[in-house]
């Protein structure tokens, strides 16, 4: 990747990092418990819909017309696998466990991005170093739940599962993308899916009951930063995926731990946010690019297709 592409990647990730402690000061600002799972799909609804309005607003702005909805059968299929399933599964499960939890977690669906446009999209070959770099990954995910000198497997479904599904929507999220990228407007797609994504969200859980309890400006300035989250990092994304290789990169949002380590420990103050096991997991995260990456700086002739 070009340095242009990388630091395009790079802001995207630091946008996704400061997500996971933004949720968590929304969660207190809305007054949303952990147990009230239809008030944090309301939430999400509102958040991705004004991230649609966004985008389809400053995209019509910049290209000086209105940008209708096309192709609605592949803004319903992403709408579903990118936002509803993906993240109705990432916000529960974000009240079910730490933000530096969820960060390390997630970045599990960079490999799991590979495996499914290898595997599944045949977009690319799976080759050794590939996977080799899914096993370092693996192994950090298994690192930052250890406790002591000992493996924690008293894992959350509700919790960790949950981002786990969250990330697996997400791999297939982008491999989709990349297939529909090459007859359609992805910007056009960005912004819809998000919009109708985020009212069915908003919908379903205001009608089974969610609530969001305004307690002052703070709570409208947070809900648009979030919108603009989503709305710039996955439209530069989406861009990004259009015109490079999946694995290419995916593999650069294996930053977005390491951006939500710091961010959850300088913003929510998760003191446990630097201990040894999430040092070694961000470490293995950290090689496990580079191995992916390996094989664009000694050419594709070497490296061996599985």
């Amino acid at each position: 990747m070009s340095a242009v592409m990388i630091l395009v990647a790079m802001f995207c990730c630091l946008l996704w990092g400061s997500a996971f402690p933004c949720i968590k000061i929304g969660y207190s600002l809305f007054e949303i418990e952990s147990g009230e799972i239809w008030s944090q799909i309301l939430f999400a609804g509102v958040r991705f819909a004004i991230a649609g309005m966004m985008v389809i607003a400053f995209s019509s702005i910049g290209r000086k017309k209105f940008i209708r909805p096309a192709q609605p059968k592949r803004i319903f299929v992403l709408s579903m696998c990118q936002t509803v399933v993906q993240y109705l599964f990432f916000y529960v499960g974000l009240a079910h466990t730490t933000g530096v939890k969820s960060s390390i977690i997630t970045g599990i669906g960079t490999f799991l991005t590979i495996l499914v446009s290898c595997l599944v999209f045949k977009q690319e070959k799976l080759t050794g170093l590939k996977i080799f770099g899914s096993l370092l990954g693996f192994a950090g995910i298994i690192i930052v739940n250890m406790n002591g000198a000992t493996l924690d497997f008293n894992l959350s479904i509700m919790g960790e599962g949950f981002i786990f599904m969250s990330a697996l929507s997400s791999a297939f999220s982008s491999a989709i993308i990349k297939e529909f990228s090459k007859e359609s407007d992805v910007v056009m797609l960005c912004g819809y899916q998000f919009f109708f994504g985020g009212i069915i969200m908003a919908v379903v859980g205001f009608a089974a009951g969610g609530k969001l309890i305004y307690s002052g400006p703070s709570c409208i300035a947070l809900i648009l930063y979030m919108g603009f989250i989503s709305a710039a990092a996955y439209t530069l994304w989406s861009l990004l995926l259009k015109y490079n290789d999946v694995s290419k990169v995916s593999t650069c949002k294996f930053m977005n731990p390491i951006f939500g380590v710091l961010l959850s420990f300088l913003i929510l103050k998760e003191q446990s946010s630097l201990g040894w096991q999430v040092l070694i997991a961000l470490l293995l995260v950290s090689v496990g690019i580079y191995v992916v990456n390996y094989k664009k700086s000694v050419g594709e002739a070497e490296v061996k297709e599985i």
